[in-house]
């Protein structure tokens, strides 16, 4: 069995142990259910940042504490995502290169923007 500094680092290898978690149904609706997961914990990470960028209405002031939930909700996107994409029949490792492969070929094409 891998360590956790191993699979940390593998994506096809996180891929493979998220897999050996799952509870879901098959097929089509295991699509739909990781998709609409995914969708779920994005909005938790935004909504953590909400309440953090928020702060204390009394002082305005931000409130750090609610930053310490981002990690944890960034690691289930990541579950969903590496679900999803063994679903779909794509490795990880190629989902997050071709990623990469078009942010390059943005940046290239000065298709890069602070705004986008």
């Amino acid at each position: 069995m891998s360590t956790t500094t191993d699979w940390m680092v593998d994506p096809d290898t996180y891929q493979s142990r998220a897999a050996d978690t799952a509870v879901h149904p098959d097929g089509d609706e295991a699509v739909l259910y990781l998709a609409l997961g995914l969708a779920g914990e994005a909005g938790e990470v935004a909504e953590s940042i909400k309440k953090w960028r928020r702060g204390s209405s009394a002082t305005g002031e931000l409130d750090a504490d609610k930053l310490e939930a981002v990690p944890a909700e960034i690691g289930d996107v990541m579950w969903y995502a590496a679900r999803l994409a063994d679903e779909l029949d794509h490795d990880f490792s190629d989902v997050l290169e071709m990623n990469l492969e078009k942010l390059s070929d943005r940046q290239q094409a000065g298709d890069l923007h602070d705004h986008d």
